[in-house]
């Protein structure tokens, strides 16, 4: 697939480039996608969730009632679950939410994450740029140049930019990363992916495996 390169007005260059097929036109897999944005989620819980068992209540251990005859529920002490304020059954314990991916399965998840976003026709090539300054309103007229306003956009560099981050960093639809840090729930999450040309050349080193 060809696809103009536009300079940060949103002019075309009068260049075009080829987005790998390897990486931009394979049979999607939403199986190995699932599991990717499954574990990306998984990692960005903290797991400290944390209720008291009857165990760990304070509270006096005396029988309340006796043990039948009373019409209700048996219960011990004051801690009981079956009382108001009492501990909590099977409650949440802290735990560790993350689980372990095979590489290949994360590179195709990437893979098909993009090539949906090719299908979309939402990926947006730009000429390599950079802000004097970091300036949120440079951002802003950025997007309405590329008429990219308005959506949730997802900015491709091949490597960290502070101008650029910082400018971005306001703006709730706008987010821009590092290529080699691609993720899929990132592209996914995404209305438009905008990439520069560089870009593209990084992500090719990374999936074209």
């Amino acid at each position: 697939m060809d696809i103009n390169v536009l300079d940060i007005k949103g002019q075309e260059t009068g260049r075009k480039v080829t987005l790998n097929e390897n990486i931009f036109g394979i049979e999607p897999n939403d199986h190995v996608v699932y599991l990717d944005v499954k574990q990306y989620l998984a990692d960005q819980r903290q797991g400290t969730a944390k209720s008291k068992e009857r165990s760990e209540h304070a509270g006096s251990t005396r029988k309340l009632g006796r043990q039948k005859g009373g019409g209700g529920a048996r219960r011990g002490d004051i801690n009981s679950p079956v009382l108001v304020g009492g501990g909590r059954v099977f409650g949440p314990k802290p735990r560790d939410y993350r689980f372990k991916l095979n590489k290949k399965v994360k590179l195709l998840a990437r893979k098909s994450a993009l090539t949906y976003k090719a299908q979309e026709n939402a990926i947006v090539v730009v000429e390599d740029f950079n802000f004097d300054a970091p300036k949120t309103k440079e951002f802003v007229n950025f997007a309405k140049n590329l008429k990219v306003d308005g959506k949730k956009v997802l900015l491709l560099l091949p490597e960290a930019n502070n101008n650029v981050y910082l400018s971005a960093r306001n703006l709730q639809e706008a987010e821009v990363l590092p290529a080699a840090q691609l993720n899929t729930y990132k592209v996914l999450n995404a209305d438009v992916v905008v990439v520069t040309e560089n870009s593209l050349k990084v992500i090719d080193s990374i999936l074209n495996k």
